[in-house]
């Protein structure tokens, strides 16, 4: 009992700081968030041109870091909502032993914590809710209980094996 304590505290605190996060990025207004998107697409085609050695223009690097801003700032949404997916699954897995309710709990948990932030930032000056990005980020926290559960098995198999051969 002791350890399922200490591991849904632990989960706990780090969804805790993944919330804050996530409420500080959609607290920002547009323009910030815009400029810090653009900010690290910039690095991003910074550092593919220096692994490629193509030497590529100041122009043709903005152009590259304008084209990569969406798809980064979507990679970001999928990222943290897999991160959050990865702790609400290992919050609850010590007391749901049925994995397809643990599945189910965790896409839910996902999806009321999107649509909340997305709610957020429609009173954000700038910024706006988006369907899309619910689902996005939905896809993206199953992703991380998906992650995890073939962890868990995978894991429970190789001790199952381990404990058989002694």
């Amino acid at each position: 009992m002791k350890g399922k304590k200490a591991v849904t505290a632990w989960a706990a605190g780090l969804l805790l700081v993944l919330y804050l996060l996530i409420f500080g990025f959609s607290a920002q207004d547009g323009e910030t968030s815009g400029s810090m998107s653009l900010y690290i697409s910039e690095k991003c085609a910074g550092i593919v041109n220096h692994f490629t050695k193509k030497g590529t223009d100041h122009r043709t690097l903005e152009a590259m870091a304008a084209y990569f801003e969406h798809p980064i700032r979507k990679m970001a949404h999928f990222g943290e909502y897999a991160c959050m997916g990865v702790l609400v699954y290992i919050m609850w897995s010590p007391w749901i032993r049925l994995k397809r309710k643990l599945f189910f709990l965790t896409g839910t948990w996902v999806l009321l914590s999107a649509a909340a932030d997305e709610l957020h930032q429609f009173f954000v000056p700038g910024r706006y809710c988006s369907f899309s990005d619910v689902i996005l980020d939905t896809c993206g926290g199953c992703f991380g209980a998906l992650v995890c559960a073939v962890i868990f098995k995978w894991r429970s198999r190789l001790l199952s094996k381990r404990d058989r051969d002694t």
